[in-house]
């Protein structure tokens, strides 16, 4: 997740032009609630084992995977080599911004109605202190995840499912915005929802779900009702991650966040569990964000309602 507007002030956000994108458009399975046809439960073990991945990129790199840095390009090439042997077509999206090169990675999974695209996304990118595995390996990684489930189950939508990896998010959501404003308006009109998970594995986790689209929260609030796991209306980082790009372009969005540097209240504690008064990430942007710092129930929870929705709203 992006730096505040404060902490970001000095944050260079130039973008240069360059290739256009263009496109057609917790729980296990025992507890969790009634999926669509052929819903999978997201493994955690495949998530982690992403994760791990991510943190040997960044330690064999300075310590970071962040914006042209050669870390951040590493964990492009990781993903995209595990999306190219499961079947998907895949596009890298290169742009500038401070001075440096960055990349987008999309991937569109064969089939589906094309005038309605289901996008999950992900930033890619850590800030240059540490390897950013909470913020947002935790995300990069459960997207990823998610994708090669649908692979195993060669699912067959009826929507087309589109996954993302954006670069330089956390210098002001470079890489989102320059997909979405190099969309032409009928391919920004063919993207029915996008789903943003930035954040989704906090050592002291809270269960936030974003409220920007009615049909979208209702979908995520189901998958977490029927685990009776109580949410939150996402406010930390309202607007500043990935989905802001597409929402600010009309685009349906919604997400999960399960928090970043705010504490988290005695009442989010008796309903959670975790320590009142602290962080709900205190690596939030430091170099402890490791693979040490992630909660794994977390985690495991919020990958099985990303599955859950994008089966419902692809479906």
């Amino acid at each position: 997740m992006k730096l505040s507007v404060s902490a970001r002030a000095a944050a260079a956000a130039a973008v240069a032009t360059t290739l256009l994108l263009t496109g057609g458009a917790v729980a296990d399975a025992a507890s969790a609630p009634a999926r669509p046809a052929a819903a999978s439960d997201i493994p955690l073990a495949g998530v982690k084992a992403h994760l791990s991945q991510l943190q040997s990129i960044a330690t064999a790199n300075g310590g970071n995977r962040a914006h042209g840095r050669a870390g951040y390009k590493a964990s492009l090439d990781y993903v995209k080599a595990k999306l190219d042997a499961a079947g998907y077509t895949t596009t890298v999206q290169q742009f500038t911004s401070s001075g440096r090169t960055g990349y987008n990675l999309v991937a569109d999974w064969p089939g589906g109605d094309t005038s309605q695209v289901v996008m999950a996304g992900s930033h890619l990118d850590s800030v240059s202190a540490g390897p950013g595995i909470n913020d947002n390996g935790s995300g990069s990684a459960a997207v990823l995840e998610t994708a090669l489930a649908v692979s195993r189950a060669q699912y067959k939508p009826a929507k087309h499912l589109r996954f993302a990896w954006w670069g330089a998010e956390e210098l002001g959501m470079v890489g989102s915005r320059y997909y979405v404003n190099r969309l032409a308006t009928g391919d920004r009109s063919r993207i029915s929802a996008y789903l943003n998970f930035d954040m989704i594995g906090s050592p002291n986790p809270g269960y936030f779900v974003y409220d920007d689209d009615p049909a979208i929260e209702k979908t995520f609030k189901e998958y977490f009702s029927g685990v009776n796991v109580p949410t939150e209306i996402e406010t930390e980082g309202d607007g500043r991650s990935d989905h802001a790009p597409f929402k600010s372009a009309g685009v349906p969005v919604g997400g999960l966040f399960s928090g970043a540097e705010r504490a988290k209240t005695a009442a989010q504690a008796a309903k959670w569990g975790g320590t009142a008064g602290q962080a709900f990430d205190r690596c939030y942007h430091s170099s402890c964000d490791t693979t040490a710092n992630i909660n794994d129930t977390a985690l495991d929870r919020n990958s099985d309602a990303l599955g859950y929705a994008v089966w419902a709203l692809s479906d």
